[in-house]
């Protein structure tokens, strides 16, 4: 296609698709300066002004006119930025892509500027360009793929009906190393909607104790917890239980929210928020039932640590959906 005559301008009334033009290379700098978009794409590190100038300026329309790589810009209303009058401009959000790969088959790709994470201009931005690859373009499979790790694009996926295969490994070239990759895919005529419940983890309060996500900061934690020979005895745990093991058991957690399996939480002293134990609802059936399993860092027990604990979560998986709960109809807990 020529570049930018044939690029289509395409917009929903809230977030507009366009041919980037020059004055784009500044939000790209401002962009590719962000820790987690130099984490997860392939931008140079250190990546400068003149990086983001050939970007827009040439990588850009090369891509349009080698038909290799059909790039929009994103640009979104910034409320933060709203004037005195509530007049609020319009900002570069960052960049998306449909990439060719062979008849009828072309890859997605997404990068946003900080500034407008977490208020669905992206998946704005995502459905237009969808729905002009399906419709205009004639594809019929989307693929998309991110390095094993990347939760939100993950679950912007989710949002636009991907499906999740798998892991690939060592597939994803970044900065001279292959990295395990996540792929989806998403066809023509199919619903770009969620196939499946992803649960994130409601902060649940109690007297003793505070439920919360799980967080990195509390491998340590696990990995003393199992250690113990108490907790070995009836858990069946790798050995040895490094602080690796901790970091799987914490992907583990969110895999089984992203999949809709399960939903787990941290319990945590109020005071200083460190671990004291976990509790989980494992083999979760929407509206239906679930098992409860869980355990505490013997630093904690005897204390009524757990007993607070699980207490909360039954009440949240009873409550109805409508209340804010899960809305199940039976529990079921196992012990050796």
């Amino acid at each position: 296609m020529r570049f930018p005559e044939e690029v289509p301008t395409l917009t929903d009334g809230v977030v507009t698709l366009r041919a980037h033009t020059p004055g784009d290379a500044p939000g790209s700098f401002e962009q590719c300066q962000d820790p987690l978009s130099q984490q997860w794409t392939t931008v140079p590190v250190p990546y400068s002004m003149a990086d983001a100038e050939e970007f827009v300026g040439s990588i850009i329309p090369a891509g349009w006119r080698e038909d290799r790589d059909w790039a929009f810009a994103v640009d979104a209303v910034d409320p933060s930025t709203a004037a005195d009058d509530g007049a609020a401009p319009v900002r570069y959000a960052g960049t998306i892509s449909l990439r060719p790969e062979s008849a009828g088959r072309a890859e997605i790709a997404y990068g946003s500027h900080p500034w407008c994470r977490g208020r669905g201009v992206m998946e704005r931005a995502l459905r237009l360009l969808l729905a002009w690859g399906f419709d205009t373009q004639k594809v019929r499979t989307v693929v998309w793929r991110a390095n094993k790790g990347n939760w939100a694009s993950r679950k912007l996926a989710w949002r636009l009906g991907f499906s999740f295969d798998g892991t690939i490994r060592s597939f994803l070239p970044q900065r001279g190393e292959l990295l395990d990759a996540w792929v989806g895919t998403l066809l023509a005529g199919e619903d770009r909607a969620p196939r499946s419940p992803w649960y994130d983890v409601p902060t649940l309060r109690g007297e003793r104790v505070v439920l919360r996500a799980h967080r990195d900061e509390d491998a340590e934690r696990i990995r003393q917890a199992c250690t113990n020979p108490e907790t070995r005895r009836w858990l069946s745990l790798p050995d040895p239980y490094t602080l690796h093991s901790a970091l799987d058991y914490l992907e583990m957690r969110r895999e089984a929210h992203a999949t809709g399996r399960g939903l787990s939480w941290a319990v945590a002293d109020p005071r200083s928020d460190q671990l004291l134990a976990s509790v989980a609802l494992h083999d979760l059936k929407p509206g239906e039932d679930a098992e409860v399993g869980y355990w505490t860092h013997p630093a904690a027990r005897g204390r009524g640590v757990m007993t607070e604990a699980v207490g909360l979560v039954l009440r949240h998986a009873f409550v109805d959906q409508e209340d804010g709960g899960l809305g199940l109809a039976r529990l079921q807990v196992l012990h050796a």
